[in-house]
């Protein structure tokens, strides 16, 4: 980071003695002096590795999931602020069952973006999970305000699970960027 940054202000010294035409001897024009000092400096110091196949499947993955996700949560909250939060009045709405659908559809939108592709192992396991806790929610008719305690207790676990879902996605988009 120091050397990027040292680098970077090189070249930018450099560059603006060549703009505004300065030079060392008295007389001479911008274009008397070839351009090799900027390069010089553009070179000095570590190079930048080139990004392999597998991390730039990685960052794809993290972008369009992250986008996905942060579009959901800007909508229905995430964590504590979820409707589907067990802690909400609303888990046993429609509201929930919404953000639930939206939750699944992120995770499916993962699954794709994973497409098979090694070193993503956390967020296929996270999608997968949240697609089971969404199945759940729906078949047990939590969204429909069920009366009966134990179809209301069965309900808390899936529920979680939904209102936890875009940090959990999130968690495993960034561990994919670490090949986990």
């Amino acid at each position: 980071m120091k050397w990027q940054a040292l680098r970077a202000a090189a070249v930018l010294g450099v560059s603006g003695l060549l703009i505004t035409g300065c030079s060392d001897s008295e007389g001479a024009q911008p274009s008397d002096h070839p351009p090799a000092a900027a390069s010089a400096a553009a070179s000095s110091g570590p190079s930048a590795e080139p990004v392999s196949a597998k991390a730039q499947a990685a960052e794809k993955v993290k972008l369009a999931v992250e986008k996905r996700i942060s579009a959901d949560e800007g909508q229905f909250g995430s964590g504590v602020n979820s409707p589907c939060s067990t802690s909400s009045p609303q888990m046993f709405t429609a509201k929930c069952k919404t953000a639930a659908d939206a939750t699944s559809d992120a995770a499916g939108l993962a699954l794709t973006e994973i497409d098979g592709r090694q070193g993503f192992a956390t967020l296929d396991s996270v999608a997968r999970k949240l697609q089971a806790a969404v199945r759940t929610y729906e078949t047990l008719g939590c969204a429909t305000e069920p009366t009966a305690a134990d179809t209301r207790k069965a309900c808390l676990d899936p529920a979680a699970v939904i209102a936890q879902g875009f940090a959990d996605l999130r968690g495993g988009a960034n561990a994919g960027l670490a090949g986990k």
